[in-house]
């Protein structure tokens, strides 16, 4: 209805292409503690501003319930279209609600909103998991595993943990490893998962020899744990390509960082939720495809693909200009190229 009435009035007033175009979307983040979602929003304004549109964003600071009142807030300012990074994946379900009441598209953004009206963008989070293992497995084919799960609120801990099971089964059937600790990280939050490394560690007398942590995040917890027993060096996965991470895995305390290039995936979510607003069909928006949760809901639904970074290809971050030679190899001496 917002939509037909805005249309009836620019033919009515006659009003200039541009000025019709100057749309307002409103960008709902779980929280901005993590590093790559800056790089997320730095990408979000700048296409927003390509194409002529305002960038008007909050911030829920982990809290689920912050959240809603954001969304209610971003919607009573006039959005024409929502970006939501969940925070929890079901109790967002009344803020789509409240925009599809109002007219407003929604972009559900790297993680999945169980909604078939909001259009889910992300990598593909299954793949990652896999690439995780992988690059785990081949540095640890045999031993004790610790899996280090993301937020039990977040669906994406779930896929990555499939993914990551898919390839380490046959290992885990052969009894080449053993899974000797497993947790949720509850947030995603750093600190969380280096206290369940940290109680994993105790509780097998620090038997362990590799760990699958599902993000950048937990994986720094979990080196920070393992350093303080002076175990760093042990095979540790993650994704997203945080500085941070991808300075561990010059210096050898981290395995793997499965790159989502977060600015790829912020200026899709621009550009879809712009041609939302502007009233394209879900269906018809570039590089839609129908997919189906695991819990039978058909979505609308767009996947990036994601990159495993390791020693072996670290040149290829610094040549896509995500991270600056010197900041990649700080502290390393005798590293991998580029920091030999």
């Amino acid at each position: 209805m917002r939509k037909a009435l805005f249309a009836a009035v620019v033919a009515t007033a006659g009003l200039t292409t541009s000025m019709a175009a100057a749309l307002t979307v409103g960008v709902s983040w779980s929280n901005f503690q993590e590093e790559r979602w800056r790089t997320d929003e730095a990408a979000i304004v700048a296409a927003l501003e390509a194409a002529g549109a305002t960038y008007v964003s909050a911030d829920a600071q982990s809290s689920s319930a912050k959240q809603l009142s954001d969304i209610e807030a971003l919607i009573a300012q006039g959005v024409d279209a929502l970006i939501v990074l969940a925070q929890d994946a079901q109790a967002i379900g009344p803020a789509v609600q409240a925009a599809a009441d109002e007219g407003i598209p929604v972009v559900a953004y790297d993680r999945l909103i169980e909604d078939p009206r909001a259009f889910y963008l992300t990598f593909d989070n299954v793949e990652v998991g896999r690439m995780q293992a992988r690059a785990v497995l081949e540095a640890a084919p045999e031993g004790r595993y610790v899996m280090i799960k993301g937020s039990p609120t977040d669906p994406n801990a779930d896929f990555l943990r499939g993914g990551q099971q898919e390839v380490l089964q046959a290992a885990i059937d052969s009894g080449a490893i053993t899974i000797v600790g497993e947790a949720y990280t509850d947030g995603w939050l750093p600190a969380n998962a280096q206290r369940n490394m940290e109680q994993i560690l105790t509780a097998t007398d620090n038997g362990v020899d590799a760990v699958v942590a599902s993000n950048d995040g937990t994986a720094g917890g979990v080196v920070a744990a393992l350093t303080a027993q002076g175990m760093q060096g042990l095979p540790v996965s993650g994704q997203d390509g945080d500085h941070a991470a991808l300075n561990r895995i010059a210096l050898g305390t981290q395995t793997v960082s499965v790159w989502k290039d977060a600015r790829e995936l912020g200026r899709a979510a621009a550009e879809i939720a712009v041609a939302l607003a502007g009233g394209t069909a879900m269906a018809d928006v570039e590089g839609a495809q129908e997919w189906t949760s695991p819990a039978g809901t058909v979505m609308t639904s767009r996947f990036l693909a994601p990159v495993p970074v390791t020693r072996d290809n670290l040149s290829v971050v610094v040549d896509a200009g995500w991270i600056t030679q010197e900041a990649l190899c700080q502290g390393v001496t005798n590293g991998p190229a580029p920091c030999n």
